[in-house]
């Protein structure tokens, strides 16, 4: 068996050049990082075994005559010396040592010089705060002193460069920092006296560093906090005065315990459980606070001052690079533009963007003004006494360079000039009324000399103009169509955007509707549409406007005309709930759009009506989003407001790129994004206020990118694409307690993952997932996904994965069919004062799906059976168009948690298919249910209301196996070769797996409810207790290892050629082959991930390789050669 990938914890990250090596689990893997935005990895080499990389310490010796950087990576007991080369741009990993094993723990490494001699040697500092001087050559002590304070270490640092002058920093259990060196004298009991300890934390020391040319030692702690401490120079100074050491700073930054503290010139870096590496100076300021990972805590950091690159590994599985440097270290505030001191009519009303040197403000008093960002000085545009009190500005740059302005009035006019040519201008009046909102718009053309405007006036009538610009001045302002908006208190758009594939467009309005309208031309009938309420488009919805047909500059016509508005083909009323749509875009095929609520709905036009595809919040606390950018490197940013502060969140790398405290979006306030920075102006006070942030200064790149913040608890495999050198893409679903799902793409010969979509509809933990493919070809695979955990809530999505041949890309779209959550359930329920109430926390342990046969093929509507902790079994419908989870019958009939279900069915040679759930629980025993009667119940009703009547009782199981003499945590069944026999794997609490036979008996008569004792060939008992039913789940056989693991088992799949594989917390993966008299022990493989809690196993089509995907506290692929284990 072979590992081809892992996802754990980095656990150690050092700098060699311009390579960044990192520790994960025993792999050490390096990175080219040619610059800060370029990074690849180059080579990855298993070096520690089954020993997890604490740290890598690199030579920096003058005398090594080696070619080359030798390398000491230690972890555990285990330490082994390595030489890395460049060879032809990329690194190479050549072991100079065997890998030797310590009698203890190894805290720290140093390399040391041996006078006279030209070797080298390492001195290890060891768990129980003793120093040995190695040989890594021949693996061999030769010297190993112990100080005289006898505890066990939690860190460990040394500083020299020869055995005489070698010191060690040691910080204890007891909350000291003991000092002492190797040539210290020693006492009666031959123990190096120490010469001091140092006091002061209130928690455990987890780590220690010495800057020399400061004389400072800092010291980190389980109590938060960084301490400074004053020790000198301890080359030149052996027997420093206790005096003479005093506290210099005590840091309080982190919101958990500081794992790591490294000493710069001019900076401290910190890392800790909070998942934030900050930045420190020498006064005690925080100078920078990087928060890029997600969950618990920051493993490990490394720093090459030189670039001014800190570089942190998470328990996510990232690694990121951060920048420190005076650019970044201070950001540039909010600068005021100070119009009290500038000549400027009025108070500023509007404020746009336009490019990135110019901001054009529209004041109280009519008058429109240009500030240039560069030069920092006022132009005069125009002046209007009818557009004071009341304006509007929205203002366009055209591909051809020429920007085009829009301004309204309370009055119905309209003026659009040139920002080049304000004098010549075209003004009309459009409304009998104030213009409520105004938005260009590119129609899919996207010529270069024109743009669409939309304005929305009075009753709810919204009017498209056309406008031409050629040789810096406006050719013409076309109307070409004006549409009828749904009725509501606030009734006008508040965004537009066009299809490129259809002659359509997509309208949000302020009342948080998503409306679709026809670019065609209006057709006036007597009567409205019959697809809309009359509340919503009264067939008085007239208004008196001004439709321009063909405006010229010299000889504009004019033509009153009083029409009706033509109205939405369709229309999703209240999507953003009632605070309204703020944004609406066309990206890829796909329509965006963003609200007041907080929420990104993902839409699609399927049958000429709009298709809520997918509604998310990305950033907790968000509440506004009003804008969303797709950038060049595949991130989708998020521009919004968390509470008073401007955000620009990252969903690729789930942080906050930026934050203005501007005072809230209820203000007029700008933002543009050029290629080297981002602008954001607002007004505030009266007065404007611009801020200016290079792009550089936050792009914060991912060498490589995280899994998840917490334990996996489930992981799924989909589908795999073969590549055209025979190679499948994997394609995984993983489940964690972030309560997130993470889909991805996966190749071995690339030896990474690629995150295709993360789902994190979950309000809590996720613990169970069910995939169900739909349709499957050579470069699409359809499927649907379930996914159920914690508060009692399911979820389901349709996954659509699309594969290119020529770029070997994959890429995923979610669409969310259905959710259900038993309090929503009982909030609905009739007569619930008279029923036990359901419990909210209920937590889903596991869930099964069974397909609808009678469905047309393509249909994802299925039945989903789900175990749950409070006993119960319950069975849910998936109503694709209704799009809810129904929930049809339960059962109570454990009384205790149900941990696994599955589902089989078996078809006789006559007769109908019988389809049968087993259920597993804390108590060892197995159940078997015929569900078939209640199948063809469901598939019989001729609607969804014909279901809703109540929740059926599942009854009786028609068998119960006592099987392990504890909870079963893992359940797997599958068909045999013969007709109407299975194979039950089941893992249990009891360290036990066992295999039963099992066959279905159709003509067996009903019984009372009993209990018999089965004795077997093999000398094993089966307890069986039968129930009244027309048929049967025997036991024929049953085959057990009592003793499989060391620890509970978590996972057992049956294989085919007789294998079976089990997995347990004990990390070790096992093979069995089935015999007929018992199962045989085949091979064993470590794993390197911990708390293991789920086992997926697949085989590729055309294949004879196995692979096996273990999750817990990370990830881990093997492979396993079918032809090997048959040697075996």
């Amino acid at each position: 068996m072979e590992s081809v990938l892992l996802l754990s914890p980095i656990t150690a990250l050092e700098f060699v050049g311009e390579h960044l090596l990192a520790g994960e689990g025993p792999i050490l893997s390096v990175y080219s990082l040619k610059s800060e935005t370029e990074s690849y990895r180059n080579c990855l080499k298993n070096v520690l075994g089954n020993c997890h990389i604490h740290g890598i310490k690199q030579c920096c010796l003058q005398n090594s005559e080696t070619f080359g950087q030798l390398l000491a990576v230690f972890g555990g007991k285990c330490l082994i010396v390595l030489q890395f080369n460049e060879s032809n741009g990329g690194a190479v990993l050549q072991e100079v040592s065997r890998l030797w094993e310590l009698h203890d723990w190894i805290w720290d490494v140093q390399w040391l010089a041996v006078s006279n001699e030209k070797a080298l040697y390492l001195g290890l500092a060891l768990g129980h705060n003793s120093v040995v001087l190695y040989d890594y050559t021949v693996g061999k002590p030769l010297k190993e002193v112990h100080c005289e304070e006898k505890c066990i270490l939690y860190s460990a640092h040394f500083f020299g460069q020869t055995w005489h002058e070698l010191v060690l920093i040691s910080g204890t259990v007891f909350n000291q920092l003991v000092v002492w060196r190797m040539s210290g004298s020693a006492n009666t009991d031959g123990r190096i006296k120490t010469e001091k300890r140092i006091s002061g934390h209130n928690g455990v020391i987890f780590s220690v560093f010495y800057l020399q040319n400061k004389g400072i030692l800092a010291s980190a702690s389980d109590d938060r906090s960084i301490r400074l401490w004053n020790v000198g120079d301890l080359k030149q100074d052996p027997s420093f005065s206790p005096d003479l050491v005093q506290c210099l700073l005590m840091l309080y930054g982190h919101q958990s315990r500081v794992w790591s503290v490294k000493l710069l010139n001019d900076y401290i870096i910190s890392i800790g459980e909070d998942s934030a590496c900050i930045v420190w100076n020498y006064s005690g300021e925080i100078l920078h606070h990087f928060k890029g990972h997600v969950g618990r805590s920051i493993r490990a950091v490394a720093v090459n001052e030189d670039q001014g690159w800190v570089v942190t590994g998470g328990a996510d599985s990232g690694i990121r690079l951060w920048k420190i440097g005076k650019h970044i270290l201070e950001e540039d505030g909010p600068v005021c533009l100070n119009l009290c001191g500038v000549t400027i009519t009025g108070l500023p009303k509007a404020v746009t963007l336009v490019g990135q040197s110019q901001l054009l403000v529209m004041t109280d008093a009519g008058c429109v003004y240009s500030y240039c960002l560069i030069s920092k000085q006022w132009n005069f545009i125009l002046e209007d006494s009818s557009y004071q009190s009341y304006s509007l500005l929205e203002v366009v740059e055209l591909l051809n360079g020429l920007v085009l302005c829009a301004i309204g009035n309370i009055t119905g006019h309209i003026k659009i000039f040139l920002l080049s040519c304000p004098g010549e201008y075209i003004e009309k009046k459009i409304y009998n009324g104030k213009v409520h909102s105004l938005s260009w718009a590119f129609h899919k053309e996207y010529n270069a000399d024109r743009c669409n405007l939309f304005c929305s006036g009075p009753e709810g009538i919204m009017v498209w103009l056309e406008v031409l610009c050629c040789n810096n001045c406006i050719v013409s302002v076309e109307g070409k169509h004006h549409y009828l908006l749904p009725m509501c208190k606030q009734r006008w758009h508040t965004g537009i955007a066009f299809l490129h594939q259809e002659d359509l467009f997509v309208c949000g309005d302020r009342r948080g509707s998503l409306l679709l309208y026809s670019c065609t031309a209006a057709k006036v009938t007597d009567g409205g549409s019959k697809l809309y309420k009359a509340a919503l488009f009264p067939k008085n919805s007239s208004v008196e406007l001004e439709n321009y047909v063909r405006l010229d500059v010299k000889n504009p016509v004019l033509e009153k005309v009083t029409l009706q508005g033509q109205e939405p083909v369709s229309i999703l009323y209240g999507l953003h709930g009632k605070v309204g749509a703020t944004s609406v875009c066309f990206h890829e095929g796909f329509i965006y759009s963003t609200g007041r609520d907080g929420c990104i709905c993902q839409l699609k036009v399927e049958g000429g009506q709009l298709k809520v595809l997918r509604s998310q919040r990305v950033c907790k606390g968000m509440d506004w989003i009003e804008q969303l950018f797709f950038t060049p490197e595949n991130d989708l940013l998020v521009l919004g407001f968390h509470s008073i502060s401007f955000v620009l969140w990252s969903t690729r790398t789930n942080e906050k790129l930026w934050s203005v405290h501007c005072g809230g979006g209820h203000r007029s306030w700008s933002y543009i994004r050029t290629n080297f920075q981002n602008i954001f102006a607002y007004i505030k006070s009266g007065d404007i206020f611009v801020c200016q942030r290079q792009l550089s200064d936050y792009s914060q790149p991912l060498i490589k990118e995280c899994l998840h913040g917490r334990e996996l608890a489930c992981v799924r495999h989909l589908t795999g694409f073969k590549k055209t050198n025979c190679e499948h893409v994997k394609i995984l679903v993983t489940g964690s307690e972030d309560t997130t799902m993470n889909i991805f793409a996966f190749s071995e010969s690339l030896g990474y993952i690629e995150k295709l979509a993360t789902i994190n509809d979950h309000i809590s933990s996720i613990k169970a997932m069910a995939v169900s493919v739909v349709e499957k070809t050579n470069t699409c695979t359809s499927a649907v996904l379930f996914s159920g955990g914690g508060r009692a809530q399911l979820e389901c999505y349709q996954l659509l994965l699309n594969y290119s041949p020529t770029t070997c890309d994959v890429k995923s779209q979610v669409i969310h069919l259905a959710s259900h959550r038993l309090d929503e359930q009982w909030d609905h329920m009739r007569n619930r004062h008279k029923l036990i109430k359901m419990d909210p926390e209920t937590r889903y342990m596991s869930v099964a799906v069974l397909n609808d046969e009678t469905k047309p093929e393509g249909s994802h509507e299925c039945l989903l059976v789900a175990a749950c902790s409070d006993g119960f079994i319950r069975m849910f419908k998936l109503q694709e168009n209704n799009k809810k989870l129904l929930l049809l019958a339960e059962s109570c009939f454990h009384q205790r948690c149900v941990l696994r279900v599955e589902v089989f069915s078996y078809q006789p040679a006559c007769g109908q298919r019988r389809t049968f759930m087993c259920s597993a629980a804390t108590d060892g025993k197995i159940a078997f249910w015929d569900i078939t009667e209640l199948i063809n119940r469901v598939q019989s009703a001729h609607n969804f209301v014909d279901l809703e009547h109540g929740i059926l009782d599942l009854g009786c199981p028609e068998s119960v196996l006592q099987i392990h003499q504890s909870g079963v945590s893992s359940l797997h069944i599958r068909d045999t070769e013969k007709d109407g026999e299975y194979l039950l794997a089941t893992g249990g609490d009891d360290n036990a797996v066992h295999l039963c036979f099992l066959t279905v008996d159709l003509a067996s008569d009903a019984v009372e409810p009993s209990a018999v004792t089965k004795h077997h060939p093999n000398n094993s008992e089966v307890a069986v207790e039968h129930c009244v039913s027309h048929c049967s789940v025997q036991v024929i056989k049953k085959l057990s290892a009592f003793f499989a693991h060391a620890a509970h088992v978590t996972g057992v799949r049956i294989l085919d050629v007789g294998l079976l594989a089990s997995t347990s917390i004990d990390q070790r993966l096992t093979l069995w082959k089935i015999e007929e008299d018992g199962l045989q022990f085949l091979c064993s493989k470590f794993c390197h991930v911990a708390d293991v809690a789920d086992l997926e196993c697949w085989k590729e089509e055309n294949s004879k390789t196995h692979f096996f995907a273990l999750c817990g506290q990370g990830l881990q692929i093997i492979k396993s050669q079918e032809s090997g284990l048959t040697q075996v």
